[in-house]
């Protein structure tokens, strides 16, 4: 008798399924939970007021991220309340016995940076962190998504979580992509055309030649910004790329245990004749390099177009209206051009080798503007130091940049790292809401290389325009 044919989604869900509840939620194993200063603590505190301990340490694993400087991390850090939250996760791993990277480890990075980095994200696994953009891990295959500070609590202590299992989704992009497009661009353009709730109620396998020949790095960016089209997560199938990145890492199986593990990701595909809720396809050729232009992450647009009016894309006028009054900008207008005071590059997003590889690419041989503040932060010290390996630190020094220290930096505005009100910054990392980078601050969305072609131009520019034609 045949098998139905089951969706990724579906193979690695319902063999983490402990126990069905009728109309009700699955209660779910979690392979790995990862842990930072800021959705700790008070699920340390529901521990500690009912005499709990932590299940399995062992599968959770703590960095310090958000709250960190980026520069100067061998100094006290400043901000009282920045410096508790650190104080209270490096207290409560040494408690409970989880291993903790904190400021000064050459370990400690960005979480979703450095999980996938030390081999603890693998294919397969369930993996939740009280911070939406978990769904980053996805990108090896893995169920992974964000989680709230209760349910932390609860993975400490059952590791397991309450979960209704979401719909389907997958969204396929065929063909080549063109010169100086980006994966950034690639999920980008489909939020564009989702919107920023498309998704909503949906785990989204991303599928099609696209996808196939990106790197690890890429697929890392995709995934982490499934979350902002509102899915719970995305996921891309594990291949040759997603194993030769893993093999050798810190955590990563070895020998037997890699041959094992090796043939179980091998099955980890989604059947010829699997039904999703949903599908999308989309071409290659229609994207271009991608910027935002209001206050969501779905407000975006190829960078050579004009800001559409509200009819254009059955938006509120009203609602659009404010959103465009906060960016200072006005429907019908030319987004090349407009000036930017700060360009970051960084973050869970877009904090890997690849992108400061991209950046590089565009700055070398040239010189930042003057009136352009950059902030470049790697995304972990394994980072920082490739950086420097690479030569990249010779080619941001030469054009007037400076490298800064690992963290979140300006991505949400918890640490020094704020974009002051009323100015223009290109981002790399995932959300333009009103106030993320600082109160008033104004962010426009973009890949590393745009982020790079404004650094260089101090305003809006077409990154293509910049780069160096290959031989």
């Amino acid at each position: 008798m045949s098998k139905t044919p089951s969706t990724l989604f579906d193979k690695v869900w319902d063999s983490h399924v402990v126990r069905k509840i009728d109309d009700g939620p699955d209660v779910f194993f979690i392979d790995r939970h990862f842990i930072h200063e800021v959705t700790s603590p008070v699920a340390f505190l529901g521990l500690e007021g009912r005499g709990l301990k932590v299940m399995f340490p062992e599968k959770t694993f703590a960095t310090a991220d958000h709250n960190t400087p980026t520069i100067n991390q061998h100094l006290p850090v400043q901000d009282p309340l920045s410096a508790n939250q650190l104080k209270a996760l490096e207290r409560n791993s040494a408690k409970y016995g989880i291993s903790h990277w904190g400021l000064g480890n050459p370990k400690n990075g960005i979480v979703h940076v450095v999980g996938p980095e030390n081999g603890i994200t693998l294919p397969g696994m369930t993996i939740v962190c009280g911070d939406s953009h978990t769904s980053t891990h996805g990108a090896f295959g893995a169920i992974a998504f964000g989680i709230g500070t209760s349910e932390v609590e609860m993975v400490l202590t059952s590791q397991c979580i309450m979960q209704p299992k979401p719909k389907k989704m997958r969204i396929i992009v065929n063909g080549k992509l063109g010169k100086g497009i980006t994966p950034k661009d690639v999920v980008l353009y489909i939020i564009s055309k989702l919107t920023a709730a498309g998704a909503t109620g949906y785990f989204v396998e991303y599928a099609g030649e696209v996808f196939e020949n990106m790197s690890m790095e890429g697929r890392m960016t995709v995934c982490n910004m499934s979350i902002e089209m509102g899915a719970r997560g995305g996921m891309v199938a594990p291949d040759e790329t997603t194993f030769n990145y893993i093999k050798g890492k810190d955590k990563a199986p070895k020998g037997e245990a890699w041959d094992k593990a090796l043939a179980y990701w091998k099955t980890l595909k989604t059947d010829a004749g699997a039904t999703f809720d949903k599908e999308y396809n989309f071409d290659a050729a229609d994207i271009e390099p991608m910027i935002t232009y209001g206050t969501n992450p779905g407000m975006g647009m190829g960078i050579t177009k004009h800001i559409p009016t509200a009819k254009a894309i059955g938006s509120s006028q009203a609602t659009y209206d404010k959103s465009l009054n906060y960016m200072g900008f006005h429907e019908d207008d030319e987004m090349l051009g407009k000036k930017v005071d700060y360009v970051f590059i960084g973050s869970c997003t877009n904090g890997r080798i690849e992108d400061f590889r991209a950046f590089a690419s565009i700055i070398k041989g040239k010189k930042k503007a003057e009136h352009v503040t950059a902030w470049i932060v790697p995304g972990s010290h394994i980072v920082e130091q490739q950086i420097k390996d690479e030569g990249i630190l010779d080619i941001l020094l030469e054009a007037g940049f400076q490298l800064r220290q690992p963290g979140c930096s300006a991505c949400l505005a918890m640490n020094d790292d704020k974009i002051p009100a009323g100015k223009y910054a290109v981002s790399t990392s995932n959300r333009n809401f009103e106030g993320r980078q600082g109160p008033g601050a104004r962010t426009m969305l973009a890949s590393p290389l745009v982020a790079a072609a404004a650094a260089i131009t101090g305003v809006v520019t077409d990154p293509r325009e910049l780069m160096v034609e290959e031989l």
